[in-house]
């Protein structure tokens, strides 16, 4: 039966057809840049998804109102229904407001955890579109990444939240301020340029793409979703924290054995804290041996130890932005074009 016969017969049936075609993904969407932050912008804080109290964000709070902008708190700030920081209700509509109002620049989600995925699908995009702003997180918030790369079209920053600001700014560590600072640098519209050692591992060359990715867990939780990343002819980065190894491996499994992998232009290996196999299962592979077997047969970059993660040296990272991977005997170097 050809392709017209069959859709016929489907109308007869009375087969819905857009159910069938919402597992077809449509062609690449369209990036566009969210207007940069200049001083007395309002940036908004919620927390799309586990609980924090308000006395937490405290040091953030000051630090960003340090850098000139103003401070709008969402509902869900200090509100907690188990995990989570209120009911998903409370959540889609402390998150929507925060879409909706334009006097807001920026959004920065308070933590992560998880509760994201519960309420993606029931946000509203059409007037964030009109009136874009950058939405910033790690994590649990890799669902939203994910989802305005694929779905929505508007760049957002890979970045830490506010549960990562130091209690103390003037005795936190050179370190803990660069990665704070680099979000207030994404922000105001500064090209990222990072710069990591050189790792034996490390596969040489170079790769321009949009940059994409995240918390590898979230992502392959969102297969087949619309939120589902593209990976052609992008620079995919990945990380991820509490995992076992054999876990893991099955991760970068699903990412080759889904084509994600066979169209990228460069790939990025974050930090990944992994959990120690006990007894008679250890699983027998590193890291590196994991990712390297699945990339054999392709031929773009391939970077270990990036600063990006559950991990101090997590620096802001601009999704959905042009970029270029180098990689080469004497170090990895990724730059916002």
């Amino acid at each position: 039966m050809n392709r017209k016969d069959f859709l016929a017969s489907m109308m007869i049936a009375g087969v819905s057809l857009p159910a069938l075609a919402a597992t077809k993904k449509e062609d690449p969407v369209a990036i566009s840049i969210p207007p940069y932050l200049k001083k007395g912008d309002t940036i908004g804080i919620t927390a799309p998804a586990g609980y924090i109290m308000a006395e937490e964000i405290l040091p953030a709070l000051k630090v960003i109102e340090s850098w000139g902008y103003k401070i709008k708190l969402g509902e869900t700030i200090g509100k907690r229904d188990f995990t989570f920081a209120g009911t998903d209700d409370e959540r889609v509509a402390d998150f929507q407001q925060m879409l909706d109002d334009k006097s807001i620049k920026a959004v920065m989600c308070a933590r992560g955890g998880y509760g994201a995925v519960r309420i993606i699908d029931r946000l509203q995009w059409n007037l964030f579109k009109r009136n874009p702003k950058w939405i910033i997180g790690f994590s649990d918030i890799t669902v939203f990444h994910s989802h305005l790369g694929s779905t929505v079209g508007i760049a957002s920053i890979h970045s830490k939240m506010c549960n990562s600001f130091p209690d103390d700014w003037d005795m936190a560590e050179l370190l803990q301020k660069e990665t704070i600072e680099s979000i207030q640098q994404a922000l105001c519209g500064t090209k990222m340029s990072y710069t990591s050692p050189v790792n034996i591992f490390n596969r040489n060359g170079t790769g321009e793409g949009v940059l994409i990715g995240g918390n590898l867990k979230t992502l392959e939780s969102l297969a087949g979703s619309a939120s589902d990343i593209q990976t052609a002819d992008k620079i995919l980065f990945v990380e991820d924290t509490g995992e076992y190894m054999y876990s893991i491996d099955r991760m970068f499994w699903f990412l080759k054995r889904t084509g994600k992998l066979s169209k990228l232009r460069g790939l990025i290996i974050g930090g990944f804290r992994v959990k120690v196999d006990e007894g008679d299962d250890d699983f027998g592979k590193a890291l590196q041996d994991v990712v390297l077997e699945k990339v054999k047969e392709y031929k773009y970059p391939v970077c270990f130890e990036f600063p990006v993660g559950h991990q101090r040296n997590n620096y802001a990272l601009k999704c959905g932005a042009l970029h270029r991977l180098s990689v080469t005997s004497d170090s990895s170097t990724l730059v916002e074009l």
